[in-house]
């Protein structure tokens, strides 16, 4: 973890990103950012993604509306939003303008889950040719984020990606098959993807993406 010795811009970021660097805050109000580089890093397969039984029913039920890049400020927004166990947030002034301006270039991108109108879960990322590191995610409603990752998965698929970075392990992304890969690994990968020729599809026809959802397996299957 190293401190900033010059002006971070978003092409800047870019290239950090595909050498396998990603910058962090201290904290919401800090003025300073730091690149990591993690020992081991953690990805979500593509391909292996695990879906539960739970939440594959859940999915069939519909109880949300899942957009892509319709509200991609309010997203990071509600990611650096406090929270009952996390008051606390990664996600400083300086980070959420670069990726605003990284959205506006078009290499980064939102997934947001609509109930009644209202914004109640969502995540957001960078894509790289054929790599995307998640960034954050957050959630309303039961399920909401869940659903927006799931959709996520199906998008990149569907759009020819490679690798999915979630940057740590956690016992949350664990239920979906999460590894943790050791750095020489996990930068060998990412040189691949980012030369894949890959498209982020923001725009879908509904009965694809439920087509590509139900191709995703449970555990034990």
């Amino acid at each position: 973890m190293s401190r900033r010795q010059m002006e971070i811009t978003p092409e800047l970021m870019l290239r950090a990103y595909r050498i396998g660097l990603f910058p962090m805050a201290e904290s919401r109000d800090a003025r300073t950012l730091y690149w990591l580089d993690p020992e081991q890093r953690g990805v979500i397969p593509l391909e292996g993604f695990h879906l539960s039984r739970r939440l594959a029913r859940r999915l069939r039920q519909a109880p949300y509306h899942v957009t892509a890049n319709r509200e991609f400020e309010r997203v990071i927004d509600e990611c650096a939003a406090p929270r009952p166990n996390s008051p606390e947030s990664w996600i400083n002034a300086e980070i959420r303008s670069l990726f605003l301006e990284l959205h506006e270039q078009g290499h980064a991108h939102s997934i947001e889950s609509w109930k009644d109108g209202e914004l109640v879960g969502g995540l957001y990322g960078v894509a790289l040719g054929g790599a995307f590191f998640g960034e954050s995610m957050f959630s309303r409603a039961d399920d909401a984020s869940k659903v927006a990752l799931v959709h996520l998965v199906a998008r990149l698929r569907l759009g020819g990606f490679t690798l999915l970075d979630a940057q740590f392990q956690t016992t949350h992304l664990a239920q979906f098959g999460t590894e943790e890969v050791p750095r020489a690994l996990y930068k060998r990968l990412l040189s691949v993807a980012v030369e894949v020729p890959a498209r982020f599809p923001a725009e879908l026809p509904e009965e694809l993406l439920a087509q590509e959802i139900a191709r995703l397996r449970t555990p034990g299957e």
